[in-house]
């Protein structure tokens, strides 16, 4: 699997025959409902240009669930898109639904295609429904294993929902917004056991330096670039 930063918490998961967004943030949306919190990076256009098979939306805030960007994608009616979706995004997102498959994404549930499988996961911030997700590729002996947490708090209930063998986690670090800081997502990281630390949800709205993320096993992800993991 190769897996590009999108910027802010957005991942593009693709392999030969499969496609996946998670919580892509493609404009500037956030913008027009808090001024301060207007887009540092520039919008890379040609990310539209994918055809994604799978969406995921953890959860319903608009720089995860963001109208502007999941229009756009879902205006694409040329194939059927399977939407993920936390019960909150599920529910903003319905009217836009255009033929497209929705799914209501809530802990414990499943959805498998083409050798990968995916498996939603608790979650901890101020939107109750959202979730995490496990992605494993489930096609190659080898297949690797990926945690995206989502936006989430360090809970100690998520861990009994996790598997043993994370080849690489995905987490938010900004310590804001029902957000795990620093201290706490080096601490989450650890006890996941993944192999490698991937921090997210810094560099969008704000100047966070991601070194002070100290993990030993961190992946700093370069924007619109694929993540080494």
């Amino acid at each position: 699997m190769q897996i590009t930063w999108l910027g802010q918490a957005g991942l593009l998961f693709e392999k030969e025959d499969l496609t996946i967004l998670v919580d892509p943030y493609l404009s500037d949306s956030v913008k027009k409902v808090n001024p301060n919190n207007y887009r540092r990076v520039p919008v890379d256009e040609r990310f539209f240009d994918k055809r994604p098979d799978i969406i995921i939306c953890t959860h319903d805030h608009m720089d995860h669930n963001d109208p502007e960007t999941m229009g756009r994608f879902l205006s694409q009616t040329e194939k059927s898109i399977t939407v993920l979706a936390s019960a909150a995004a599920y529910k903003a997102l319905l009217p836009n639904k255009n033929g497209h498959n929705y799914v209501c994404f809530t802990p414990h549930t499943v959805w498998s295609q083409n050798g990968i499988r995916i498996t939603a996961v608790k979650a901890v911030h101020s939107e109750p429904t959202a979730i995490g997700v496990i992605i494993e590729e489930t096609g190659t002996p080898d297949g690797k294993v990926y945690y995206i947490t989502g936006d989430t708090l360090y809970n100690s209930e998520i861990f009994t929902q996790l598997p043993e063998n994370i080849d690489a986690v995905f987490l938010p670090v900004n310590g804001v917004g029902n957000n795990m800081n620093m201290t706490d997502a080096i601490a989450f990281a650890k006890r996941t056991g993944a192999k490698k630390a991937v921090p997210l949800h810094f560099g969008m709205f704000d100047s966070i330096d991601p070194r002070l993320f100290a993990c030993e096993n961190r992946v700093i992800p370069r924007l619109f670039e694929k993540i080494p993991v």
